[in-house]
Formats: C-alpha cells, structure tokens, sequence
C-alpha cells in the first residue's frame, strides 16, 4: 500500500524567542518492507543552520537553529511512502523464548545489534512485577511468536486507551497499576515486560493507516503518532507487534523509526531561550494512494 503522509507541527509563543535549536525525526526509515518515494520538510521560519544526519540506531535526522526573534515554529514533514505486507516464513522454526533468552546471553558477534535492546532504558526499567505479568504468556519451551502474540493481546484486553491518565513521564509500572494509558505507554510495558525476561525488544515510532477499509474498524492511534513494539528473533530478525490494537502490524504501519524507547525517537524536541509561554498543535494525516503493484 502506497501513503502520502503529512505531519505538522506548530508551536507559539507568548513571547518572541530569540533563539531556538531542535531536532526533528520525521523521515520515514528505508526498510526491507518499507521503501520512501519522496519527502520533504518545511521550516517556518527559515532557519540560518540546518544539517542532516543519521542518529546511532539509523535513524534520519534534521537538526536546526533559529537566531532571530519568532513567535511561532511551523514544521510540516511530507512524505510518501509504500509498505509491502507482513509475510511470516511458514518454514521457519520457531525458536522457544527461552532458548532465545539464553542465545542473547551468549557471546555471539552476530547478536550485538540485538543486545542493546535488552538493557535498561530512560522511559523502560525492568521489573519483577513486570515479568510476572508476562509470564502467563510465557511457558518454558513455548515459541517465542505464539508467546509475544499472546501478551500483545494480553495488553490490548488488560488495558484502556485514555490519554488523560498518563504523561510520557509516567512510569511504566504505574502503568501496569492503574491500566490505563496510551500507545507511547503500552509499547513501553510490553518492552519492559520483555527485557525483564532477558528478551530484545525496541520502540518504534511512526503512523497508522487512518482510512482503513470500511468493513473494518478504526484503528486506535490513527491521526497521530503511533508508537509499537518490535521483538528480536534469531536467524529471522525483528518482527513488530502492536499492543495498542492488539495485532501484528502489516502494510498499514508506516515506521519513523526505532530506538530504545521514545526519548531516543521523539518527533521533535529541542531548546529556547525566552518565550515564557507557548503552545503546541499536532496534526497528522495519512492518505492511502494506490495499493501497492
């Protein structure tokens, strides 16, 4: 499926800033089943600096700095995008999680991508009580698929999405308390579930189709930023689960990117000087094109 993807980001101040630098992360990655036809990013106003580059995991990055006085910051990524579905090897055998959590103990070169993403991160610290919840899911010598498919469910039916009861701040262990919570949320349990059980797992950062087919519900999460979850499996690689909608994402997810967790991937953020009080909008729409040939 092919996307035109537009996000918009607007920030105004009560007072005009004299300087400002951000970081953006809006350039949809390049990826085996993700392939980005066009993008473009709009900077109003025009800054004096602007660089690219590539971030540790990969991810495309826009740093940028204003020095003159402004009141407002209008940032407007576009892109279009063509997501090929999900198409799991019905030959492979699939490994049993534990034997994958002692494959990620060992000494392995070949793993050492896969090993960052099994540590501590700021927004996912690992938990007893949080391998306790997984652990139902998880039963010695069961396939790793079958048993993260079954948490990811878990989240979907344990939890309410509620985007007043938490900020990004919120530990995930709170989280697990009170249940409620939004995507940012939900990938950051199911990570931390994982990793407490000696399993990769790392947050991804993108966009949902928000026009799915009419005889099919709406996704949560659509008309903004959409956060899951993606799971390391040896010999195979990673493979995305989304415990927000309960499902394993196909061709309607558009990645960013992917990190550690979300202070690693935000879309925007940066620094001011003055201001005293602002404002943020966010806006995204994702417009389906064409299916994909």
């Amino acid at each position: 499926m092919r996307y035109n993807v537009t996000h918009v980001t607007e920030y105004r101040y009560r007072e005009p800033v004299p300087l400002g630098h951000s970081i953006v992360r809006l350039k949809p990655r390049q990826m085996d089943r993700q392939e980005l036809l066009a993008h473009s990013l709009e900077l109003t106003p025009n800054p004096i600096v602007r660089n690219e580059r590539i971030d540790f995991f990969g991810n495309p990055v826009t740093w940028f700095s204003l020095q003159e006085p402004h009141d407002r910051l209008r940032i407007i990524s576009r892109s279009t995008v063509e997501v090929k579905p999900l198409d799991l090897s019905t030959g492979f055998g699939w490994p049993a999680w534990d034997h994958v959590a002692r494959q990620l103990q060992d000494w392995d070169p070949e793993l050492l991508d896969a090993k960052q993403f099994l540590f501590d991160s700021p927004h996912v610290v690992t938990d007893v009580e949080l391998a306790e919840y997984a652990r139902s899911s998880f039963a010695p010598g069961r396939p790793l698929l079958d048993c993260v498919t079954e948490l990811n469910e878990r989240i979907y039916n344990d939890f309410t999405f509620d985007i007043e009861m938490t900020t990004i701040g919120t530990p995930i262990v709170e989280v697990l308390h009170h249940r409620h919570g939004v995507c940012q949320d939900f990938a950051h349990l199911q990570i931390g579930c994982l990793r407490s059980l000696g399993l990769a797992a790392r947050y991804v950062s993108g966009y949902l189709n928000t026009a799915p087919p009419e005889e099919e519900a709406r996704l949560v999460g659509a008309d903004a930023s959409h956060a899951w979850v993606s799971v390391f499996f040896p010999e195979l690689g990673w493979i995305d689960f989304d415990p927000t909608n309960g499902l394993l994402p196909t061709d309607g997810h558009i990645a960013v990117g992917w990190a550690r967790d979300y202070s690693d991937i935000s879309p925007v953020r940066g620094v001011v000087v003055g201001g005293s009080r602002h404002w943020l909008n966010v806006s995204v729409d994702v417009e389906p094109v064409s299916a994909a040939g």
